[in-house]
């Protein structure tokens, strides 16, 4: 099996140390790749830094052009790229599909965005001293970017880097995360089809404790990354100076309120509870953690059963909907959170059995609000039930959480939909639905200990880029 090349300015190239990429299924081969040598990665920084003006001017057809292609190739390539999705990652084929069609419309959306990113006018005279004055918008890349991504998504967070710093004209290195390389090496060689400058792309395999430097270099103004709290908080006090975005994932919180009562109600909750609750084998930033039901609503009987219906087993089966977690070390954690959580008190209402790399599907009742498995990012699949007496004691129980990412309210109530926008200290609320939500174009992001920032390709543009202001004087409007 040889060794799959990473990506220097734009050009295939290899390392010394290899790379082996196991799927976390059964453990087999699935590919190699090296890691890139210190020379290596000075060189794709150097051209980024090089190529930053001639990619900041290029025009929008010829940036739309490049974004349009990698869309229509990731189409062409689905199957492909799901499978390879399936094996670096573990996720199931089902939910791998999915993703590789969310990353067409992420490159379509660049291409859209590159085409109409046109700034604006501002007129001037709204004070006589400004009589003759308008002034002329527009953004302008702070500079090369740094793209550091997971591996829960290996292409769409991969794309969340990429695609709006080509829309935008501004070079990116892109550090992929060590356990899912492939799939963003892949991609790399997609982006090697297109007609883009020389420089302006690098995809580089760096094992984390190497990634220092990169972070700190000030010939890459941007820091773009999605992963863990701990390491987004070392970020932000290594690069202080830079402009730096987090999205750090959160322990996202559902409420099932006192209106959502019906037979056909409570079944659409459970079933939408129970598929996002484990997708991914829960390894989802905006995964369902936390399920605060009305009292009086009778969701656990439904839920436990939706629940046990899911299909687990073998990832590379259309019909398995949860699969392994990436690693079996993954695994053991989440029994550790659930065994000690059991201990205060829990009670485990299906699940809690590990296998290896696979945690089933486990629902948790009566845990103390400061187990892990509440208070904690759990990034597995358990689901943690608890009574509320109220819609507003539920929206406290949401917010009572150091993180904010996006949280899930079941109501036909346009009050309670308006008041849970209101109160709820998240970045985003899915009002009739689970917090898993997410259109590729919408701002994402959140606050607290969520991060800071905001993904979404416009949202990243704007990220991407600062306004500079000309103003023309003498102009009769």
């Amino acid at each position: 099996m040889d060794a799959t090349a990473f990506y220097v300015a734009g050009e295939p190239a290899h390392g010394t140390d290899e790379v082996t990429v196991t799927h976390p299924y059964d453990g087999r081969t699935v590919g190699r790749t090296t890691w890139a040598e210190p020379d290596q990665v000075e060189a794709a920084v150097a051209a980024a830094a090089a190529v930053a003006d001639e990619a900041a001017a290029l025009p929008a057809h010829v940036r739309a052009k490049a974004l349009d292609h990698v869309s229509r190739r990731i189409a062409e390539r689905r199957q492909e790229i799901a499978e390879l999705i399936t094996a670096e990652n573990g996720k199931p084929v089902k939910w791998a599909l999915v993703e590789a069609d969310r990353a067409v419309s992420v490159f379509r959306w660049a291409a859209e965005e590159a085409r109409r990113f046109a700034g604006g006018l501002q007129r001037l005279d709204t004070d006589p001293g400004g009589t003759g004055r308008i002034a002329v918008v527009k953004r302008v890349p702070r500079g090369p970017v740094l793209g550091i991504s997971p591996f829960n998504f290996p292409l769409n967070l991969v794309a969340h880097k990429v695609a709006p710093a080509l829309a935008v004209g501004a070079p990116i290195v892109l550090k992929p995360a060590p356990a899912t390389p492939l799939t963003a090496l892949l991609l790399g060689s997609i982006l090697a089809e297109t007609d883009l400058p020389a420089g302006i792309f690098s995809v580089l395999p760096v094992p984390n404790d190497r990634a220092s430097g990169l972070v700190t270099d000030p010939r890459l103004p941007i820091v773009s990354f999605t992963g863990s709290g701990p390491v987004g908080a070392e970020i932000r006090r290594a690069a202080p100076d830079k402009h730096v975005t987090l999205e750090l994932g959160g322990n996202a919180a559902v409420l099932i309120c006192g209106d959502y009562a019906g037979d056909e109600d409570l079944a659409w909750a459970a079933q939408r509870v129970a598929t996002f609750g484990t997708y991914q084998a829960g390894q989802s930033c905006i995964a369902v953690q936390r399920v605060y039901v009305h009292e009086g609503l009778d969701l656990l009987p439904r839920l436990t059963e939706a629940v046990g219906a899911l299909h687990t087993g073998d990832p590379s089966d259309p019909a398995v909907e949860v699969g392994p977690m990436i690693s079996e070390d993954a695994a053991r954690r989440v029994e550790a959170w659930v065994d000690e959580a059991v201990a205060a008190g829990a009670t485990v209402v299906t699940g809690g059995k590990r296998d290896g790399a696979t945690y089933p599907p486990t629902i948790l009742t009566g845990v103390p609000a400061d187990a892990k498995v509440v208070a904690e990012e759990v990034f597995g699949p358990v689901l943690v039930v608890s009574e509320v007496p109220s819609d507003e004691a539920g929206f406290t129980a949401i917010n009572d959480s150091a993180y904010g990412l996006q949280a899930g309210v079941f109501t036909h109530d346009i009050q309670t939909a308006f008041a849970a926008h209101r109160q709820l200290k998240v970045g985003g609320v899915i009002v009739g639905d689970v917090p898993s939500y997410r259109a590729d174009q919408m701002p994402y992001g959140g606050v607290k200990g969520s991060g800071v920032g905001r993904e979404g390709v416009a949202s990243a543009m704007e990220d991407y880029t600062e306004p500079r202001v000309m103003v023309l004087t003498g102009v009769e409007l």
